[in-house]
């Protein structure tokens, strides 16, 4: 009978423990999104494809704008390219990001 108090008590410490980790879950996978953003400054036609709602025209069309223009500063910006309205920046803003040095 005395062995079965530590055990249980080892339990009790082990679903703490478990508890304890899936609450930072969250913050986690919060954390993995954050880095697996696209930075429009640097990203090739096939990430940006990857977006929703881009496809070959949009991507070459945000290519050829920074080309012509220079770095994105703000991701805001991108509604400047044909074909991305308000509706397709709103999918599009928690995936992208610019780069600090403007892309360079």
């Amino acid at each position: 009978m005395n062995r079965s108090i530590p055990l249980i008590r080892q339990a009790g410490l082990i679903l703490a423990v478990v508890g304890l980790l899936s609450s930072l879950a969250p913050t986690f996978a919060t954390a993995a999104a954050v880095t697996n953003r696209i930075d429009i400054n640097t990203a090739s036609a096939e990430a940006l494809m990857s977006l929703p709602g881009i496809g070959p025209a949009i991507a070459q069309r945000i290519i050829e704008y920074r080309d012509k223009n220079g770095p994105f500063r703000r991701t805001v910006e991108l509604m400047n390219i044909k074909g991305i309205g308000e509706k397709t920046f709103d999918r599009l803003k928690d995936r992208i990001v610019v780069s600090q040095d403007g892309g360079k």
